[in-house]
């Protein structure tokens, strides 16, 4: 076939405009005619250079990143704005089987089972490795705007590098990973969330018969209460879910203390009382623990998450950023007062563990076989990409559906 179905996310002023004027009275009109987002045909991919392969796509999942840009969900001064180029090809949670292979492809073969690495690094990029490509940080990569690839961080939004809604995908050989036999592609598609909350995990690893907060319990927050149960058992996990399916999962995978997400006054006590800690009233405002929680893995990352946790980490404590929200103002000097270290995790790459250094995604498939994870209890729903329009706003009313990982597989 010349022609793939894809679903192709376009930079249109006036679309944009006409669209955000338009949600206002119905949020499907972020996926209506006039949205910037439609299923089209578009030409097969092209290798951009012979050491690419393509695969036929046989799941993509959505990723929170995914529908934040399909609901308009930013602002426009993110910098972030600097690193992407258009039109897009959504998606970057990719597996599928390989279908084509340049002439230089040695690392893959047709046929093999492959899941998507989508780092667009200096490699995908026929580059030399720059100071954190040679250290196997990919999402830290200096030259996402170079290169044969155009700019973007990841597959999904580079217009070169089309993404996973589609029902071909295009990638450096080394961005593929053979899927062990025995794994299946619904497991296999979990290998990047997986990873990310890994990765995360990793920046602030809980000390033995430590305390840790899990904020919000969507697929990173589940990905990150499983990673903790299988690596970390001595560990008491508490999680915030802001729904009662989420509550549900997090109690199944292994949160010992699910708390409602609102109000942060609750969530401080609950914890305030479960470790015995002294709260410190303020004049105003929320109080302030000086014990408290070891760690907190912030998957939210929104103003209101970020004023809770610094408020329940003890001194010296961590603080995880895994989450994408817009700032606002809140009073945050217990960072000064209780030199807390709050620090940003971005994607995943070579992550070391347990003295050893391997690609998170193949940590992942060795924790499947040696420590029994199984994290497909957290796909919750399945579409065929024709029906995306569903798919997308079954995310976005994700408490009225129960959904928490939904997956496109069928193309």
């Amino acid at each position: 076939g010349i022609q793939m179905k894809a679903i192709i996310c376009e930079d249109s002023k006036p679309k944009l405009a006409i669209t955000k004027i338009a949600s206002l009275f119905s949020a499907r009109a972020f996926l209506g005619k006039y949205s910037p987002v439609q299923l089209k045909e578009i030409p097969d991919p092209s290798l951009p250079a012979e050491d690419w392969a393509v695969i036929d796509t046989q799941i993509c999942g959505l990723c929170g990143s995914d529908y934040k840009q399909v609901f308009m969900h930013g602002t426009i001064d993110n910098p972030m704005t600097s690193m992407i180029s258009w039109p897009q090809v959504l998606g970057h949670e990719a597996v599928g089987v390989i279908s084509q292979v340049g002439s230089r492809v040695s690392q893959v073969a047709i046929g093999d089972r492959v899941v998507l690495n989508p780092w667009l690094s200096c490699v995908t990029r026929g580059m030399e490795p720059c100071e954190f490509c040679q250290r196997g940080q990919l999402a830290q990569c200096l030259n996402f705007d170079s290169g044969y690839v155009e700019r973007g961080i990841h597959h999904g939004n580079s217009s070169t590098a089309t993404g996973g809604f589609a029902q071909k995908v295009p990638a450096h050989e080394s961005q593929w990973f053979k899927i062990p036999d025995g794994i299946g592609n619904e497991a296999a598609a979990l290998a990047d969330p997986f990873s990310v909350s890994f990765h995360a995990i990793l920046k602030a690893p809980p000390p033995e018969n430590g305390h840790v907060l899990v904020y919000g319990c969507g697929t990173l927050g589940l990905l990150a209460i499983i990673i903790l149960r299988a690596l970390f058992p001595t560990v008491t996990i508490f999680a915030v879910a802001r729904f009662a399916h989420q509550a549900k999962l997090a109690k199944e995978l292994g949160a010992h203390h699910v708390i409602d997400h609102k109000p942060g006054r609750k969530i401080i006590d609950t914890v305030a009382n479960i470790l015995g800690t002294k709260i410190n009233e303020p004049w105003s405002g929320l109080p302030m623990l000086n014990g408290g929680v070891d760690a907190v893995y912030d998957t939210v990352s929104a103003p209101d998450t970020l004023e809770v946790a610094i408020r329940l980490t003890r001194s010296r404590g961590s603080i995880i950023l895994i989450g994408v929200e817009p700032p606002k103002r809140f009073e945050w000097t217990p960072i000064y007062f209780k030199e807390l270290s709050v620090q940003g995790s971005n994607g995943f790459g070579i992550e070391e563990w347990d003295g050893r250094r391997q690609h998170g995604f193949e940590w992942y498939f060795e924790f499947i076989q040696t420590r029994g994870i199984d994290a497909t209890k957290i796909i919750t729903h399945h579409y065929a990409l024709n029906d995306y329009k569903d798919a997308f706003m079954t995310c976005y009313k994700q408490g009225h559906n129960s959904a928490v990982k939904v997956l496109f597989d069928q193309f």
